[in-house]
């Protein structure tokens, strides 16, 4: 199903770059689940995994944030369908755990979009996903 788009190129960038990565980075859950459709879809498919709805979306990200210390999300390159609302952006994860140890992943993200928020999410990890 198409959506009628609502944001335009640099609306869809702030989202998924500056919204969405900026308040999972600060580990804030209530205004990274704004993000999201109350029924959204959140797949990372180099894992066969799915989060459907908030409630199973704020669990996953509820368990993510606590096994991380620090969380950054860096070095985006966006792929912007302005016309039909989607983005895909490529980027780095430095995930530091509580005894310093580090996980670097190069992931993509895509991203469909319905009223100016996440309806969709698909996630490609370079190495194991963090967020089961």
């Amino acid at each position: 199903m198409q959506y009628e788009p609502t944001l335009d190129r640099a609306q869809l960038i702030e989202l998924a770059t500056k919204t969405y990565f900026g308040n999972v980075d600060a580990k804030k859950i209530e205004a990274t689940l704004d993000c999201f459709h109350d029924g959204a879809l959140f797949c990372v498919q180099t894992a066969f995994t799915r989060h459907a709805g908030k409630a199973e979306i704020r669990r996953m990200f509820e368990d993510f944030f606590a096994a991380y210390e620090r969380i950054v999300h860096k070095d985006f390159v966006c792929t912007v369908d302005e016309k039909n609302g989607r983005i895909t952006a490529s980027f780095e994860a430095v995930l530091t755990a509580a005894d310093g140890r580090k996980t670097q992943l190069f992931n993509t993200n895509f991203w469909r979009i319905r009223d100016g928020r996440f309806q969709e999410v698909y996630v490609y990890f370079s190495g194991e996903n963090v967020l089961v």
